[in-house]
């Protein structure tokens, strides 16, 4: 998929997902507000209902204005004009509550214009229950009403979106289909990002590929002459290079094979006990021999490092591998330190180097499949993008660390830590 593509539908379909959350929750707002509204209407009903037994009950004459009077979204009171009997008006409260069908926990307080307070009646609880409620013994009083009953309904909160299961239900679907969507873009990303370095990767390999293959041609070119014959000793030089350059060529395919054989199969860790210092002299000297380069590579090894159980074969990769990647950034005088630490907890393996150094927006992106850092439209180290992906996911088989420090200019240093 071309970027311009990728971007409009990822440009569309962001701008669908918005629009249809908005318009999700102004219809659920919307649909709150109703429920509360009915909510609070059946309840207001209810008490008036209520109060006009009580005008009954008392012999009072009902006041000209609704007697019911909501002060807050759940706490109501409501004047009855007469003395209230405690057990007259929870019986009413209770039977007109089961009449309405509405089923909801609340609590009540009387007003003592004597004492000027409000006398707390009771807590009569919902069928679904409030286990965990702790009555209020402190409701509001009312000063516009002499004698009155205040009325708190806790969980009126709960008893709305009961009300709104459907709307919940078709919400939470919508936020199923934004995560789903977003993991799409995720993904859509990823494949894009992949793609675009699989192609880098085969454009590497290509000219990786390209200058062996072309000095093996040439050289068996000349190794074929019928004068060539006469020269055995520019014949054993062709042939020598063409030895060397096939041995490129499979150094190169093995590299990429193996990376395919642990994505396929994982590790296959052989262990024995090395010595660490004993597998590093060697590295470094092939490494040093090979170069082609003014290498000053040196060691500090501490005698105090003992042995440790590890995969030779691998062990001596991540070691190659960290020191080719040194030298190949490190400019034409590469100076390269390797360290072996003994601490308390672990064994540590240090290589520095005296290269351009790793910014850290890309500090962990170097240890990814196929990731080069960007260098604009200079290609001048040659690579894969593999070998630091191959020795983090040997590290993390053998359970090891391997951390990265790094500031633009001063060069690496890349620490390995083994437990003991």
């Amino acid at each position: 998929m071309k970027h311009n593509q990728v971007r409009f539908v990822i440009l569309f379909g962001t701008f669908a997902i918005i629009a249809i959350v908005t318009i999700q929750v102004y219809w659920l707002l919307k649909a709150w507000n109703m429920n509360e509204k009915q909510v609070n209407e059946t309840i207001s009903i209810v008490l008036n209902s209520v109060a006009q037994k009580m005008y009954l009950y008392n012999e009072t004459v009902p006041p000209h204005e609704n007697p019911v009077n909501q002060l807050s979204s759940n706490y109501f009171v409501v004047n009855i004009n007469s003395v209230i009997d405690a057990n007259i008006l929870e019986y009413y409260l209770k039977s007109e509550f089961s009449r309405i069908g509405l089923d909801v926990d609340y609590e009540y307080a009387i007003y003592d214009c004597h004492n000027d307070k409000m006398v707390y009646g009771n807590y009569i609880p919902s069928q679904r229950g409030n286990k965990n409620f702790s009555p209020s013994s402190n409701l509001p009083k009312y000063n516009e009403y002499f004698y009155y009953f205040g009325i708190r309904f806790p969980s009126i909160q709960n008893t709305i979106v009961s009300n709104m299961t459907i709307w919940l239900i078709l919400t939470g679907i919508l936020l199923a289909l934004v995560l789903f969507f977003s993991y799409s873009i995720l993904v859509i990303f990823r494949q894009k990002r992949l793609s675009e370095l699989q192609k880098d990767f085969i454009n590497n390999m290509t000219h990786e590929f390209k200058t062996p293959i072309s000095t093996i041609n040439i050289s068996a070119d000349v190794v074929t002459h019928p004068l060539i014959t006469s020269d055995p000793q520019r014949l054993s030089v062709y042939g020598n290079i063409i030895k060397q350059e096939n041995h490129r060529l499979n150094m190169l395919v093995d590299k990429v094979l193996q990376i395919a054989r642990i994505e396929k199969a994982g590790f296959e860790l052989k262990r024995e006990s090395i010595e660490l210092n004993e597998l590093i002299n060697p590295v470094v000297e092939n490494c040093r021999s090979n170069s082609g380069k003014e290498a000053a590579i040196s060691t500090q090894l501490s005698p105090e490092v003992e042995k440790i159980h590890a995969d030779p074969v691998h062990l001596t990769n991540i070691i190659y591998n960290l020191l080719d990647n040194a030298l190949k950034y490190s400019g034409d005088k590469p100076v390269i330190l390797i360290e072996t630490l003994r601490g308390t907890k672990y064994i540590f393996l240090r290589i520095c180097d005296n290269g351009p150094g790793i910014a850290p927006g890309f500090q962990k992106k170097v240890f990814r499949k196929f990731f080069r850092i960007p260098t604009g439209n200079v290609h001048d180290i040659k690579g894969f993008g593999l070998g630091l992906y191959y020795v983090r996911n040997t590290c993390k088989a053998h359970k090891w660390k391997i951390s990265l420090r790094s500031e633009p200019g001063e060069g690496c240093t890349f620490i390995i830590s083994i437990p003991r």
